[in-house]
């Protein structure tokens, strides 16, 4: 019997990994591709454009908080398969403000997992992060690793993690949880640690650290993650956690170094900032489980860092709104944090 996903409900598909995942669907496969999005300040509906209209693809303006409309359109799309991408992650946000964390990635969490209860699902996909079990100082978090979060985005996942699993033990809920390490490539919000890095150096700004910027992290271009979820998609098993990782680890100043190679600046555009509040020096994950499954990551750091800087060089109308709209207005407010309290942007 062929267990393959014939539709596809992608929660924030509008956003960094949804856009990227959406077009992998879209292009790769034969799958119809449901989308909502609440289209925030990181969802660009425009990202997707050359898909309206398409008989494969409908697109749906909507909060994940709403259990009706996600009712309806799973009943009506015929919905077997729902990713759910959707959440504010962001950590120097939540620091500032934690509530609308709690909000979306907790409660919306929630809301999709009840409406999972009343449809027949093959799989629900929960989307999570390395940052759920905190620091790692040394070796690898297993998928059974208990979760220790840092600060309230990291703690936000975790609680919706756990309402995750509940549902599946409780109610059978064919639900997953997929965590990954730092993921980067196109449509990414410049808020995050390498598109702020690129499009400040474009303008020969002072690229902020936190720190001495030795802050550790495994990187992994955003088309490997997305190879990665359709597969679990096709194969995943309700009750499980899978990690997503290329198992290459840099520090932030490292990575910097080589985004600013790449774009032919100086090193001198690094700057240190005052550390953030509770920063974990450290994540890494085992990923064994996926390369059991055949998976590998295919893209290379430089080769996904040049990719990257070059997407970023040549859609320059497509960051520039952002650049100078709400993140202008949302960097002079970090800029004054920063220097009270250490709070600055690292995703």
């Amino acid at each position: 019997m062929d267990d393959s996903p014939r539709t596809i409900l992608v929660t924030g598909g509008a956003g960094f990994i949804g856009t990227n995942f959406v077009e992998y669907l879209l292009r790769q496969t034969d799958v119809r591709v449901v989308v909502v999005d609440a289209l925030t300040y990181a969802g660009q509906r425009h990202n997707l454009a050359a898909y309206e209209g398409s008989g494969r693809y409908v697109f749906v303006h909507g909060h994940i908080e709403n259990a009706q409309l996600l009712y309806h359109l799973c009943r009506t799309c015929e919905v077997d398969t729902l990713v759910h991408l959707a959440a504010h992650t962001h950590v120097d946000r939540s620091i500032l403000q934690a509530q609308p964390f709690v909000q979306t990635n907790v409660q919306g969490t929630v809301t999709l997992l009840e409406v999972a209860r009343q449809i027949r699902l093959r799989r629900f996909v929960q989307m999570s992060t390395d940052e759920v079990y905190g620091e790692c100082l040394r070796g690898e978090c297993a998928e059974d690793t208990p979760l220790l979060p840092s600060s309230p985005y990291a703690a936000s996942k975790a609680a919706a993690d756990c309402f995750v699993h509940a549902y599946r033990r409780t109610y059978g809920v064919p639900a997953f949880i997929v965590r990954s390490c730092n993921v980067y490539g196109p449509y990414q919000f410049p808020e995050k640690l390498l598109p702020m890095s690129i499009l400040c150096a474009l303008h020969d700004e002072p690229i902020p650290l936190y720190g001495d910027g030795s802050q550790r992290r495994q990187w992994l271009y955003v088309d490997d993650l997305c190879r990665a979820l359709w597969l679990l998609c096709c194969i995943g098993e309700p009750g499980q956690v899978y990690h997503v990782s290329s198992g290459v680890e840099l520090t932030n100043r490292e990575l910097v170094a080589q985004i600013l190679q790449l774009l032919g600046k100086p090193e001198t555009l690094m700057r240190s900032v005052p550390d953030r509040p509770g920063h974990d020096r450290r994540y890494a994950l085992r990923w064994e489980q996926l390369r059991c499954f055949g998976w590998e990551p295919s893209v290379q750091l430089e080769e996904g860092l040049r990719r990257t800087v070059a997407w970023y060089r040549d859609h320059r109308s497509w960051w520039e709104p952002l650049w100078y709209g709400e993140y202008a207005q949302y960097r002079r407010q970090w800029y004054e944090q920063v220097l009270q309290s250490g709070v600055r942007q690292e995703g």
